[in-house]
Order: C-alpha cells, then structure tokens, then sequence
C-alpha cells in the first residue's frame, strides 16, 4: 500500500510541474486591456492609429513591423525598453509587465489592422 501511495504521491507532483511549467516561460501573460491603456497614455501621440508620425514609413502596421524586423514581442519589448532613433526610452518609465503588455497589444493591433 505504501509503494501505491508513493508513487500516487509521485505521479501528482511530476503532473503539478508538468501544469505549472515549473517557472519555465513568461512570469505573466499579457494584459491587452493594460497595454491598450499603457499605449493611449504613453505611444498614441506618436502611433495614434498605428501610424508612425516621425516617419510615416514605420508604421505599427503589420507589413511595416515585418518589413524591420519587428513583428515579435521580443522585438517591440527591445525597442519600448531601450528606444531607438527618435524613439524615446520607455525602460524607466513603464515596468516589465507594462512593456509586455504594450507589445502584445501592438502586435493583437497590427494582426487586426489598426
């Protein structure tokens, strides 16, 4: 009976792990209502509509983002993190969990076409 409970005791942990991912991958998934709000309150006076104001030929758009090389999370987190070119930094601004948002509402934006 104890080798039963054992390995039931075994079974649920490997299981629990397998569910829980272990801590592997995203601390949190994204919140586009919170990257919709991070966006209006820190992106739109540049990239109101998805447009690119500075240079029109960036746009959020979803072509555009492919064009160069950044249509990913990991791309647009970068880029709101460290800024680039006329790009201000948000890195100091806003937390991680905001700037994860905000790429993902940028990208769930560009899929539908701004």
């Amino acid at each position: 009976m104890t080798a039963v409970i054992r390995l039931s005791l075994s079974f649920v942990l490997t299981l629990l792990i397998a569910v829980s991912g272990f801590g592997i991958g995203p601390a949190f998934a994204a919140d586009l209502a919170n990257g919709a709000q991070v966006f209006a309150a820190n992106c739109n006076a540049c990239h109101a509509g998805g447009n690119n104001y500075v240079n029109a030929a960036k746009s959020l758009r979803k072509g555009d983002l492919e064009k160069y090389d950044m249509a990913s999370i990991e791309a647009i987190k970068n880029q709101v993190t460290n800024g680039k070119l006329a790009m201000p930094a948000f890195g100091g601004k806003l937390s991680a969990e905001e700037i994860e948002n905000v790429a993902a509402y940028v990208l769930d934006q560009a899929e539908k076409g701004w």
